[in-house]
C-alpha cells in the first residue's frame, strides 16, 4: 500500500457524510477533549476524541466544531500569555489548512454565534456524554462533552439533544482506502518490532518485562510510528493470566511462556497484535502445546466464520462453543456452558479496530468489507501459570476476509 495521506478533503468528506447520514436541520456540534491535570500545573498527554479528530484532523484541545445550514466553524479558547510562551500559540491558518474549516474564531466570538442560534432552535446534534464514572472500567472520563452539554442546556434550557454516537460509529466502522493504508503501516511496525525482539539470541537478553517494553517503544518510534496505540502488555508466567497485565516489572524466567499484547499507532490508527512464546532455550511442555495449539485452532475457526452479513453477537456465541470444546478437550471443563468456558476464556474473541484500539462500531449491525476487528481467542489457566493469547488484525472483504498480519508466525517458538 502506498504512504497515507490525510489531508483536509479526508475531513471535509468526513463532514459531508455526517451531515448526509444525519439528515436532519438542527445545529451540529462537537466537542473536542479537554486537557486533564496529571501533577500539580501538568497535564497527562494529551489525546484527542477519536470522533473530533475523525472530522477535523485537529489535535488541540478545548476546541468546538460547529455545523450548521452549511456553515461550519472552529472555536478555540483563548491561551494566558504564560501558556503560549510554554505552549505555544495557536495557529489559525494550520487549523483551516489541517481541518479544510475556514472561518475559526476565539471563543467570546464563537459562542456568541451559537448562542444566538441555540436560543432559536429546538434541537442540537452532539455527542452524547459518557458517565462521570465508568464503574466496569474503574475510572473517570473526559468531561469536555458534559460540559459542553451543560452550557448549551444553560442557554436554552428546552433544547432536545440528539445522540449522534451511532452515526459516528457506523461512519468509523467501515474504513476507506487511506485509513487501511495508516493500519496497515501500524500493522507493519508492529509486526517488523515483534520479529526483532522475538529473535531466540535476543529474547534471551531479557532478564525484565520492562527489558522488552523498552525495546518496543525503541523499534515502534525508528520505524516512524508515533510510539503505542494503547498500554503495552508484557505478561509472563502468571501473569500471563491477567488480560491488562500492563505494570510489566516482573523478572523473566526460562521455560515460562510471554503474552506480548501489543500495537503500534501510525498517523492515529492502531494495531493490535498479539503472540505467546516461550522464554529460554528448552522446548516447550507438551502441556504448553496442548493449550497453545487449541488457541491457533479457535483463531483458524474464527477465520472460516468472519465473512459480509456475520453479527458479532452470534459469531461470538459460536466461538463460545468452538472454545468449549477444546477447553474439554484440554480437561478443563466437564460441560460446555457459558460459566464453565468463561472461567478459562473470559473475553470475547473480536473487537473493532481503528483510531482506537476498540474502535467505535455497531455491534448489531452485519459485517460489511472495510470492517477491521481482531481475531483473539485466549485461554487462561491460572491454577497451572499459563496464558496463552493469539491476536491477529482482520479485514473484512466481499470474499471473506484477509488477515493484514499473516507475516508474522503464530508458533509458540518463534
Amino acid at each position: 500500500m502506498s504512504e497515507p495521506s490525510f489531508d483536509s478533503s479526508f475531513f471535509a468528506n468526513n463532514r459531508e457524510r455526517l451531515r448526509q447520514l444525519f439528515t436532519g436541520t438542527a445545529p451540529i456540534v462537537i466537542a473536542g477533549n479537554g486537557l486533564m491535570q496529571q501533577a500539580a500545573d501538568e497535564a497527562y498527554p494529551f489525546h484527542q476524541d477519536r470522533s473530533f479528530w475523525y472530522l477535523t484532523g485537529i489535535s488541540e484541545p478545548n476546541l468546538l466544531l460547529v455545523m450548521d445550514k452549511g456553515k461550519e466553524y472552529l472555536v478555540v479558547p483563548p491561551r494566558e500569555v504564560v501558556r503560549e510562551q510554554f505552549d505555544g500559540a495557536i495557529d489559525f491558518d494550520v487549523l483551516k489548512r489541517i481541518s479544510g474549516v475556514q472561518e475559526v474564531v476565539f471563543e467570546k466570538e464563537g459562542w456568541k454565534q451559537l448562542t444566538s442560534r441555540l436560543k432559536k432552535v429546538q434541537h442540537v446534534a452532539t455527542l452524547g456524554a459518557s458517565p462521570k464514572f465508568i464503574d466496569w472500567l474503574g475510572m473517570y472520563t473526559n468531561p469536555a462533552r458534559a460540559e459542553f452539554i451543560q452550557k448549551v442546556k444553560d442557554v436554552n434550557p428546552n433544547l432536545e439533544l440528539l445522540d449522534l454516537r451511532q452515526h459516528l460509529s457506523r461512519m468509523r466502522m467501515v474504513k476507506q482506502e487511506v485509513e487501511l493504508q495508516a493500519m496497515q503501516r501500524a500493522i507493519d511496525v508492529t509486526l517488523d518490532t515483534l520479529k526483532e525482539i522475538t529473535r531466540p539470541k535476543q529474547l534471551a537478553k531479557y532478564a525484565f518485562e520492562y527489558e522488552i517494553e523498552a525495546d518496543l517503544s525503541r523499534g515502534f518510534r525508528r520505524r516512524g510510528a508515533s510510539g503505542h496505540a494503547f498500554a503495552p502488555i508484557v505478561a509472563s508466567g502468571e501473569r500471563s493470566c491477567t488480560m491488562h497485565h500492563v505494570l510489566n516489572n516482573a523478572p523473566l524466567a526460562s521455560g515460562d511462556v510471554v503474552v506480548l499484547d501489543v500495537g503500534a499507532q501510525y498517523d492515529y490508527y492502531a494495531a493490535d497484535i498479539t503472540r505467546t512464546v516461550l522464554l529460554g532455550d528448552k522446548p516447550p511442555t507438551r502441556r504448553q502445546q496442548q493449550v497453545h495449539q487449541a488457541v491457533q485452532e479457535a483463531q483458524d475457526y474464527a477465520y472460516s466464520i468472519l465473512k459480509p452479513g456475520v453479527l458479532l453477537r452470534e459469531y461470538e456465541k459460536q466461538m463460545e462453543t468452538f472454545m468449549g470444546e477444546k477447553l474439554r478437550e484440554l480437561g478443563l471443563i466437564k460441560t460446555i456452558d457459558s460459566e464453565s468456558v468463561r472461567k478459562y476464556f473470559p473475553h470475547a474473541t473480536s473487537h473493532f479496530l481503528g483510531l482506537d484500539t476498540h474502535d467505535g462500531g455497531d455491534y448489531e449491525h452485519p459485517l460489511e468489507p472495510g470492517v477491521v476487528i481482531t481475531v483473539e481467542p485466549g485461554i487462561y489457566i491460572p491454577e497451572e501459570s499459563l496464558g496463552v493469547r493469539i491476536e491477529d488484525d482482520i479485514l473484512i472483504t466481499a470474499e471473506g476476509n484477509a488477515n493484514l498480519s499473516a507475516k508474522l508466525p503464530r508458533d509458540i517458538t518463534l
